[in-house]
């Protein structure tokens, strides 16, 4: 399951500094070419909706082996997906297309990452590939 938060349907369009000219159907397609080229199951979810995530997260148990996560700036705020991916214990990457830590201090904090198998951040569309090869390496140990 791979779920991309808030405001990353505006990828390529907004804060083309920050996180370059890629778009989020450039990622999904990416993704897509690895998951089919390994013969896995791939669902993807974009939402701007806390909520919607966490009821997705919930219903990911025992259906679902992993999860890619950019929650966005839920990362910094969401004690419920934070719980979520909790509560499933699912393994779950956290991925960034920018590096957090190089930018404001807000960010520099994650609520999601001790929650997380690891993170992955600031190497735009490729922080999604390398995600996916975690996740996929997590559910294999």
């Amino acid at each position: 399951l791979v779920i991309h938060g808030p405001n990353l349907n505006l990828l390529g369009k907004r804060e083309v500094s920050v996180y370059g000219k890629t778009t989020i159907k450039d990622i999904d397609n990416d993704l897509k070419k690895i998951a089919k080229a390994k013969k896995i199951g791939l669902e993807i979810m974009q939402s701007d909706h806390e909520g919607e995530i966490v009821e997705r997260i919930g219903r990911a148990k025992g259906k679902i082996d992993a999860i890619v996560i950019n929650p966005a700036a839920y990362t910094h705020t969401s004690v419920a997906i934070r719980d979520a991916i909790s509560a499933v214990d699912i393994p779950t990457v956290e991925v960034h297309l920018s590096n957090i830590y190089a930018r404001e201090d807000f960010r520099r904090t994650s609520l999601i990452a001790p929650v997380a198998k690891g993170q992955i951040s600031g190497f735009g569309r490729m922080s999604y590939i390398l995600g996916l090869e975690a996740a996929l390496g997590a559910v294999k140990r």
